[in-house]
């Protein structure tokens, strides 16, 4: 946790940089003078519902399919209560702590904004233990993305009355209770509507959008980075990454990509070594070489479009029912979490698209009729040696599952709550497989490049681009070289763990400046 960053939440939308901040690297966050304020007037409507012999869904009435029924004044702190317990209903494995720390600064910020009629206490309290680092347990199954995600929001609101399962800021399991008593903070007992105001939304599934971006935008860099190494190594051509071919299709993602690989290709020696037509007969390269550009450019411009979307979101009050800025308290259908379904299924089509023609380069490299002078399988005695042919098959079964993983989950609705919540979306599906899916890519780029630098180490006395050669360098502070057959798992996962902690993009980018 970074000490003394704080993240001020208003009415106004959060930024990416801002979700990033409290999710992933721990800061605090504070509610806005302004915030308060709006926090306080919508309360005050909602007070008056309450009040009212009229029946008013969320605050003096039941949920969902027992909406019809009329709530006495003196069970509406019970209901409260009873709606929490009966929704933190999730199951299986536990969430990663940086998704459910993004669910939660996401709820706070749709509270900020005055249209959930919460109280302004409720809401300083949940502020509080966002800051002292208490992270809720939430399950990995229970959201339909119907009305939100209503069980891991609720696991987050048990938190807030002093019940359930949490990690404390060291992440050690313990009691909300004991976790709330520790960091100094008081239980909340529930109030009219506000056990709606804080389950009832689509903060999960566009947190996990917003850090997919994260993740996605680095990692379609680093394919470039691995493309680039790829046709370095296997003697293939840059002309058709030139800026006047890429300008005859004018994709913006693409002319970014093919700009990537001319800068991270400048200056290389192997690439010098067959530009003569007299020495190189070749017309075309595999289009897993020559098209790198136009999937990794499509792919960019899918996540621009699940930006767009997560923008519109992060600019949204989602809460049913909503006060109005007039007054007025309306049931709607803004939690509907199809628009960002859509947009994590999309992002798991390209994850599955990017990975598949990194793992077809890979494949190139140990095939003697096509790596062009290479070793079969890059081994050091084949035969003896198998070298990397079995990291090809982990690459190949990744990529298998990842295309599994991109059938959409946004299309397979199941009804609930008595027919009631009839069609849902199944965003929080759609994001929970987009995570596996990003980690997979990851993966797949990794065997990707450390194929590539042995393929490149290969080539010697022919020297790398600077840019491919410092990614070799990177590796080779924690890989060796070509040679016999090693225990080749620990040097995946180092290779893993480079192009995750985006040391891979570093090395390259020391050479070539930042990468589009």
């Amino acid at each position: 946790m970074r000490d003394n960053e704080v993240v001020n939440v208003g009415p106004e939308p959060l930024s990416f940089d801002d979700v990033i901040r409290v999710a992933r690297h721990g800061a605090a966050v504070q509610l806005t003078d302004d915030a308060i304020a709006a926090i306080a007037a919508a309360r005050q409507r909602v007070d008056e519902l309450a009040e009212s012999p009229t029946p008013a869904y969320g605050v003096s009435t039941g949920f969902g399919a027992l909406a019809t029924r009329h709530i006495d004044p003196s069970l509406r702190a019970q209901l409260q209560r009873s709606l929490v317990r009966s929704h933190a209903a999730g199951s299986g494995p536990e969430v990663e702590t940086e998704v459910v720390r993004a669910l939660m600064l996401l709820r706070l910020h749709t509270l900020a904004t005055g249209h959930t009629g919460i109280r302004p206490t409720t809401a300083k309290t949940f502020a509080a233990v966002l800051s002292a680092g208490i992270t809720p347990v939430v399950h990995e199954y229970g959201s339909l993305g119907c009305s939100g995600d209503l069980a891991p929001l609720a696991h987050v609101a048990l938190t807030l009355m002093g019940e359930g399962v949490v990690r404390d800021k060291s992440g050690n399991l313990t009691g909300a209770a004991e976790a709330l008593k520790q960091a100094g903070i008081e239980p909340v007992e529930l109030a009219a509507k506000e056990g709606l105001a804080l389950i009832n939304g689509t903060d999960g599934m566009l947190g996990m959008l917003i850090l997919a971006i994260d993740d996605l935008t680095k990692l379609l860099r680093t394919a470039d980075i691995s493309a680039a190494m790829s046709v370095e190594g296997l003697l293939g051509t840059d002309r058709v990454f030139a800026p006047e071919l890429q300008a005859l299709r004018p994709q913006p993602g693409q002319a970014l990509a093919a700009a990537n690989m001319v800068r991270i290709l400048n200056d290389s020696g192997i690439m010098a070594s067959h530009r003569d037509p007299h020495s190189c007969t070749r017309v075309q390269d595999a289009y897993s070489l020559r098209c790198a550009p136009q999937v990794a450019g499509a792919a960019r411009d899918t996540v621009a479009h699940a930006a767009n979307v997560a923008t519109w979101e992060l600019a949204s009050a989602v809460d049913n029912p909503a006060v109005l800025d007039d007054g007025r308290v309306e049931s709607n259908g803004n939690f509907h979490g199809a628009p960002v379904a859509y947009a994590l299924d999309f992002l798991a089509i390209v994850a599955a698209d990017v990975a598949s023609m990194s793992e077809r380069r890979t494949d190139r490299f140990l095939d003697v009729a096509r790596n062009h002078g290479l070793p079969a399988f890059l081994a050091d005695d084949p035969g003896v040696d198998s070298g990397h042919m079995i990291a090809q098959y982990t690459q190949a079964a990744i990529v298998s599952e990842m295309k599994r993983l991109a059938v959409p989950a946004s299309v397979d609705s199941i009804p609930s709550s008595a027919m009631q919540e009839d069609h849902v979306s199944m965003g929080w599906s759609a994001a929970r497989k987009l995570r596996r899916s990003i980690d997979g890519l990851t993966r797949v780029l990794a065997v990707e490049v450390l194929t590539a630098a042995r393929a490149l180490d290969l080539r010697a006395p022919l020297t790398p681009a600077p840019a491919t050669g410092a990614v070799v360098r990177a590796l080779r502070e924690t890989i060796a070289g070509p040679g016999p057959d090693r225990f080749l798992a620990p040097e995946i996962e180092s290779a893993v763990a480079l192009v995750a902690e985006g040391a891979v993009l570093a090395a390259a980018e020391s050479v070539t400046g930042p990468l589009a």
